[in-house]
């Protein structure tokens, strides 16, 4: 459709997409845009709008328009947060709320409508120089702005989920870092001088290798002392995992058991859940002079010295909670005598 095509006021924001805006000015002289969609539709909301202005300039104590306000971002935000609690049990809501937190500092009083690829693309782009953002870590970024629109269209409020067309950055998954033994001592004993109430966390975290939001989120009710074993009902993969625990495991959760015996099981400070550990942890890492380390990276710690001590990947992944062994795959490189015992066993 060609633009000398279409009356004044109305426009086709992507040409090509289907998606038709109007542009009026109304009684009090102040412009308004409306996104529409099909472009019959806007040019009878068109027609529409300028003739409540103009009414309303003629009779306003008989027509006063009622201007509706746009729905914003950060409406459209809170309502994923709650889709999050409600229906998305594999996914923990802390994290969106973090990211979502950063995001609102520059989108949530944008009206949702009016957001586009590019604004999104601009953002994440500005982002990941300053924050010095992975490609995974941005990946994570456009994945919750896609949350959003998402539940925005379910929820019939929004047409398009702009961030849908944002090509993902490739992940560059084949770096594992993880503690060296020497490592690990300067760790500890960076959190025993500075912040020892967080050590069991920590210690918890590398020998059980669960995900920070299935750790940050775990009740004393899914701990079972005796029988050794942590119970996780709400995985990332749906499914119910059992964890055994080890001697440091069990020992660090019978310390914490000491503290309290119900609710959840890592607390702060104040006695609140904690929710995360980028606070302490990572000044911890620094004060350790350990380059490269991330709380995300216990898990590669945990499975690396699995391969390490010959347990088998498929056992390995079970621990893990990988959906599929191809995710742990990615450390068999660290046990290369199991291939070479392997091939040993052909020569009679």
């Amino acid at each position: 459709m060609k633009t000398n095509d279409n009356p004044r006021g109305l426009w086709e924001r992507v040409p090509g997409s289907g998606v038709w805006w109007i542009r009026y000015t109304d009684h009090k002289r102040k412009r308004r845009k409306e996104k529409v969609g099909r472009r019959r539709d806007a040019l009878d909301l068109l027609a529409k709008r300028r003739h409540e202005v103009l009414l309303n300039r003629k009779l306003p104590e008989k027509f006063p328009v009622k201007q509706v306000k746009p729905v914003t971002f950060g409406d459209l935000a809170q309502n994923a947060l709650k889709h999050s609690k409600e229906a998305n049990a594999a996914k923990s809501t802390h994290e969106l709320e973090l990211k979502l937190a950063i995001i609102g500092g520059a989108f949530d009083d944008s009206p949702a409508a009016e957001i586009t690829k590019q604004d999104i693309q601009d953002w994440l782009l500005t982002q990941t120089t300053e924050r010095k953002w992975s490609p995974a870590t941005r990946n994570r970024y456009q994945a919750a702005f896609s949350l959003v629109f998402r539940v925005a269209m379910d929820n019939q409020k929004l047409t398009s989920n702009p961030a849908a067309w944002i090509k993902r950055k490739a992940e560059h998954n084949g770096r594992i870092r993880f503690l060296s033994v020497e490592e690990e001592g300067l760790l500890k004993a960076a959190l025993t001088e500075s912040w020892p109430h967080y050590l069991p966390a920590f210690l918890v975290s590398i020998h059980t290798g669960m995900r920070a939001s299935e750790q940050f989120g775990l009740q004393w009710d899914q701990v079972s002392l005796e029988r050794k074993m942590i119970s996780l009902y709400r995985t990332k993969g749906g499914k119910t995992r059992h964890i055994p625990l080890n001697a440091v495991a069990l020992s660090a959760l019978q310390g914490l058991r000491k503290r309290r015996r119900s609710g959840p099981v890592f607390v702060n400070t104040e006695g609140k859940p904690l929710r995360g550990a980028r606070d302490w942890f990572e000044r911890a890492v620094k004060q350790a002079r350990i380059e490269g380390y991330t709380w995300h990276c216990n898990r590669h710690t945990f499975a690396s010295r699995l391969v390490a001590a010959g347990v088998d990947i498929r056992t390995v992944a079970q621990l893990m909670g990988h959906a599929t062994i191809q995710m742990t795959m990615r450390y068999a490189h660290l046990a290369p005598e199991r291939e070479q015992n392997a091939v040993d066993r052909l020569v009679p």
